[in-house]
């Protein structure tokens, strides 16, 4: 079944319509029948509908719903070429709540002020994709680069921040679930660039409220930490269940 991000239709609240991009596809690409079932990615919940030939669908039943009951915002220190992509398209189909990239100490790639609006374009637009494919309900919205100060000021909004670290040891993602006395509902989850996180970056991390956590005793690449970060709290907080 192919899915459309959809808008509500103005004049009759159960229906829907597709933008102009997404009406092409539909109707010019993949050439749909009048009448073939598609689903609607609509305000964050998907709905069972029919193809037509007016750009008007009847929403007909829900979708079950595939958003995890989790929150979890990446922060990811900038890395180098196109991994960037890489990593909004994986943690995207494994369910993370919005990407946040950051300019961390060690971070080679920096974004000139004039291409910020153009690539922060083209990852949402990844993130979109991959929640079309994936079958989200939600599309995680990719921020332009904040500075380190910033991400530090921001862990305090979240239940719990997360600072995977390879000088870290003893605690991982498993003692960390179980050492909570209640279930978080929004969580922050750090990754370093390539070179990773400085020592001073984690202790000012840790005084603003983060956990500094080991994935293990490999050491991962600043594509894969976060997608195995994530991973695992998805399976721990039971999103993987089904």
């Amino acid at each position: 079944m192919q899915r459309f991000f959809a808008l509500r239709d103005p004049l009759d609240p159960l229906a829907a319509r597709l933008d102009s991009e997404e009406w092409h596809h539909a109707r010019d690409v993949l050439r749909l029948r009048v009448g073939e079932e598609v689903a609607l990615n609509l305000e964050g919940r998907l709905y069972l509908s029919h193809f037509n030939e007016e750009n008007r669908f009847i929403l007909v039943s829900p979708l079950p719903d595939t958003e995890p009951d989790l929150k979890v915002t990446l922060f990811q220190g900038l890395p180098k070429g196109d991994k960037m992509e890489w990593i909004v398209q994986k943690c995207t189909e494994m369910g993370v709540n919005a990407i946040v990239p950051v300019n961390m100490t060690r971070c080679v790639a920096r974004w000139d002020q004039g291409s910020v609006p153009r690539k922060t374009e083209r990852l949402n637009r990844v993130a979109r994709e991959a929640a079309k494919q994936s079958g989200r309900g939600l599309s995680p919205e990719v921020e332009a680069p904040i500075s380190f100060d910033a991400l530090v000021r921001r862990l305090s909004g979240f239940d719990s921040a997360l600072i995977p670290w390879e000088n870290a040891s003893g605690f991982g993602p498993a003692a960390f679930w179980r050492g909570l006395a209640s279930r978080p509902v929004s969580l922050a989850l750090v990754i370093g660039p390539e070179g990773g996180l400085t020592e001073e970056e984690v202790d000012a991390l840790c005084l603003a409220g983060g956990k500094a956590l080991t994935l293990g005793r490999r050491i991962l690449r600043t594509e894969t930490a976060g997608l195995c970060a994530l991973t695992a709290l998805m399976a721990l907080s039971g999103n993987m269940d089904g």
